[in-house]
């Protein structure tokens, strides 16, 4: 008991002072994209369109791309009801971003010669289809993979290199908190959620030096349509483990995403536990600032005692639920024998 008081009163220190360095230390001054050229994939939806109303309120021109026109349209006129000046632009396009690029190039290259050059791309498309590994269709593992990554893929690939050569640009990279570590249920959702993660860090690297800012975004659950369809298909076990972290509201996360883009921070989370986690999961991730950096190194050795425990926690529900499973089983066999011998 003794130890865990002391991993509770370590957490609570971290948590304290990352909040002060945060405020003291490490504030930027954020970009302007007032009339600059901002495009959201997933736009329609969720934490996708919070985003299109946090930057039409900016004063920014957004184009929102998705698949369903009637929720793209709806979000141009949610933009509307927020414009800040009369010149600015609010449109849509249905696209499938996961599919052929050069399909994907064209579109992008259209929206620019009516728009203006894409000054920020916020890649927000994604989807959750969960279940035991083995389980999961294959069709369904190449869907996740084309609608997570190779939709940003895609549209990052367009824009990256006209950034670079402008010396400016802003790309976001939503991936999750199963980015960090895997969780029963979550295997090919993890694995393409990974593949954001490591895409962020490379292109970060390759574009700091032509002034080309990348924001990774690592949300924990939010309330979103696309989760109310991941519950459909979450095993018992997976809804117990990340039952426990609560429901984000999508405005929160919009707003957290586009303040971090706009400071051009590399990581973007919300609440102590998301921050611990990302931490703890993602030791060598360029986080912004050298206080920041070295809290970590001061940190990092007590909280991993937090992510041991962790781990315990979830094996110790996954045992339980096979023990359930196993019992009912039992339960049902006996039911049945029980019905033979009546007979």
């Amino acid at each position: 008991m003794e130890l865990n008081w002391e991993v509770v009163f370590c957490v609570g220190i971290a948590v304290l002072i990352h909040i002060l360095i945060i405020i003291f230390v490490m504030g930027k001054r954020p970009k302007s994209i007032v009339g600059r050229h901002v495009v959201i994939t997933g736009g329609s939806k969720g934490i996708g369109l919070c985003l299109a109303v946090e930057c039409a309120m900016k004063g920014a021109n957004v184009t929102v791309i998705a698949r369903d026109e009637k929720t793209l349209s709806g979000a141009v006129a949610l933009m509307e009801v927020v414009r800040q000046r009369p010149d600015q632009k609010f449109q849509y396009r249905s696209l499938d971003i996961g599919g052929d690029y050069d399909k994907v190039a064209s579109v992008l290259s259209e929206l620019e010669e009516s728009t203006g050059n894409i000054y920020a791309l916020i890649n927000c498309a994604g989807m959750a289809i969960c279940g035991v590994f083995e389980e999961v269709a294959v069709a369904d593992v190449h869907k996740l993979m084309n609608v997570n990554f190779f939709g940003s893929y895609n549209c990052t690939r367009y824009v990256l290199p006209k950034m670079k050569k402008a010396g400016e640009g802003i790309i976001v990279l939503t991936s999750s908190q199963a980015a960090m570590f895997g969780i029963y249920g979550y295997g090919p959702y993890s694995a393409s959620k990974y593949a954001l993660r490591a895409m962020a860090e490379t292109i970060a690297m390759e574009s700091r030096v032509h002034g080309v800012s990348v924001t990774l975004a690592l949300p924990c659950d939010t309330n979103t349509p696309g989760f109310e369809e991941e519950e459909k298909s979450k095993p018992r076990e997976t809804k117990i483990i990340s039952g426990g972290g609560g429901l984000l509201e999508p405005e929160v996360m919009a707003k957290a995403i586009l303040k971090d883009a706009l400071r051009g921070n590399f990581i973007s989370t919300v609440g102590a536990e998301s921050w611990l986690i990302t931490m703890l999961a993602g030791g060598l991730l360029p986080w912004d600032g050298f206080f920041t950096n070295l809290l970590h190194a001061f940190v990092i050795g007590p909280v991993r005692l937090f992510g041991y425990g962790l781990h315990k926690y979830f094996n110790s529900i996954i045992r339980k639920c096979a023990r359930e499973d196993a019992a009912k089983k039992t339960d049902v066999k006996e039911a049945d024998n029980a019905k033979g011998e009546t007979h």
